[in-house]
């Protein structure tokens, strides 16, 4: 098979033709284009969430979670005392690199059948008055739960505390408002709904913390108030942007309004969503989870229950037909998981789906 195969991950993404040519050329971090193509992605990540006014955006080196741990050590002072709403796997990653980064840390589990509750935060919080911020998974892709953000966001609210959103798997798809939704910060990355390529991070954060932020960090690299102070000086990242990755990003947020931006992204993932269910549940495939809860981001399906199904060699068989699935991340029951994400569409989860079954003919699996 000669095209590249379709990635069906939460992330890295396949993206088009357009974003991968953006990154034929080479940019120096200092000049004056390039500072150009940074302030223009600032200012279209800011309009997405309508945050002109509330927010600013601070744009990071490295992976997603690079930026979570910045947001939390910028955010955060050295004697803050940070809630971790816990149902899956990213909530857990959270929770570990927030006590890394020195910071006091509570969780508040949760199943991870289930989305998180803003009634049980809110009872936590009317208890311990020493919390000072909540960290809030908004997609949990481990199993694949849409949290409820504005309720959590309206909880922190009314006690005053400060809500730090990882939107990581959200971000460009599911409605975020920063006109009515409040939230001290909300971490997102260049790989996932907007469809660029994986490699820089993005925090928004509110402009009524943010001179409270200065100092707080023990980082260098990761102490987005310092990022944010020179790149409003400078127009320029304080050290080696990922040059290539901010101009596909770039392009592919061009792509992004073309298409209609938020709302469309919205019902093209969620046509794949449909397309995806339909086709496996003709299959036979299970999803883990109940339908009211379900983001159309990523999907778990019950592992086939037969005993000579193992997952490596189910992915290798559907990988031979061009599709690469996602491994389950839960730890009790035997699960894959399948992406709607990225520069696909429902014709393509169709021949996902029939990937699906040839791997499963190929495997001696198929009923």
């Amino acid at each position: 098979m000669d095209r590249d195969k379709i990635l069906l991950t939460p992330g890295p993404l396949t993206t088009t033709l357009r974003t991968k040519l953006a990154m034929l050329k080479d940019w120096g971090s200092w000049d004056a284009d390039f500072n150009a193509v940074t302030a223009s992605v600032r200012a279209s990540l800011l309009s997405i969430i309508h945050g002109h006014d509330s927010h600013v955006v601070v744009p990071l080196q490295g992976s997603g979670t690079f930026s979570v741990e910045a947001a939390v050590a910028t955010l955060v002072p050295r004697d803050g005392h940070v809630l971790v709403l816990d149902n899956g796997a990213y909530c857990k990653r959270a929770a570990r690199l927030t006590q890394l980064m020195g910071r006091r840390v509570t969780v508040l589990d949760f199943d991870e059948a289930q989305p998180v509750s803003a009634t049980v935060l809110d009872a936590h919080l009317t208890t311990d008055a020493s919390i000072t911020h909540v960290v809030l998974i908004h997609c949990e892709t481990g199993a694949g739960v849409l949290n409820p953000l504005q309720a959590v966001a309206d909880v922190c609210t009314a006690h005053g505390k400060g809500l730090i959103v990882d939107a990581m798997s959200s971000f460009g798809a599911l409605e975020i408002d920063a006109r009515s939704t409040r939230f001290d910060a909300l971490i997102a990355a260049s790989g996932k709904c907007l469809e660029g390529v994986p490699g820089m991070g993005f925090v928004f954060i509110r402009k009524a913390v943010l001179d409270h932020c200065a100092g707080q960090s023990q980082s260098l690299a990761m102490d987005l108030h310092d990022q944010y102070m020179y790149m409003e000086k400078t127009g320029q990242w304080r050290f080696t942007p990922p040059t290539h990755v901010v101009v596909a990003l770039h392009e592919a947020i061009a792509q992004f309004e073309a298409e209609g931006g938020q709302p469309a992204r919205l019902a093209r993932y969620t046509h794949n969503f449909e397309t995806l269910m339909v086709g496996m549940a003709r299959l036979g495939f299970k999803p883990f989870l109940d339908p009211a809860i379900q983001s159309p981001i990523i999907v778990t399906f019950h592992a086939p229950a037969h005993p000579k199904y193992e997952f490596k060699s189910f992915y290798a068989a559907v990988r031979a037909h061009g599709f690469l699935l996602y491994p389950g991340k839960l730890t009790q029951i035997e699960t894959f998981r399948v992406g709607c994400i990225g520069a696909i569409g429902p014709h393509d989860m169709e021949q996902a789906v029939h990937a699906v079954a040839l791997a499963l003919q190929d495997l001696g699996l198929a009923a």
